[in-house]
């Protein structure tokens, strides 16, 4: 079993979540979005965050103005959670000047940091 760590802040250093679409799970569109909504509302609750979140795909749409979670994602990165939005798929949504939280990545840090956690979630 690998050892983690979490730190005063509650942030668990080998936790990657990556989030490929602005609705979690498949089926009904608007409840995706509802349990979307939900999920990222409850991670800020949570005693344990993850080291850092990834936004690739339709992700994307969730860490650009006007996001309907763009509060509870600026809440993350104010604990300490690390938001990466993929460059490319921004640039496919001609989004690139919208980003509103976190920073800018590309394939090869995505790669790097789910190549080196310990654990990955993928929504």
């Amino acid at each position: 079993m690998t050892e983690y760590i979490i730190d005063e802040r509650g942030i668990r250093d080998d936790l990657v979540v990556v989030v490929g679409s602005d609705a979690f799970g498949s089926g009904s569109e608007e409840l995706g979005k509802n349990l979307m909504k939900t999920y990222l509302y409850s991670m800020t609750e949570a005693d344990v965050k993850p080291h850092t979140m990834i936004f690739i795909n339709n992700g994307v749409l969730l860490t650009v103005e006007d996001s309907p979670v763009l509060e509870h994602l600026q809440a993350l990165a104010g604990s300490g959670v690390t938001i990466y939005t993929c460059g490319a798929c921004l640039n496919y949504h001609g989004l690139e000047a919208k980003l509103a939280v976190g920073e800018v990545t590309n394939m090869y840090s995505v790669v790097e940091l789910m190549n080196s956690s310990g654990n990955v979630i993928k929504l």
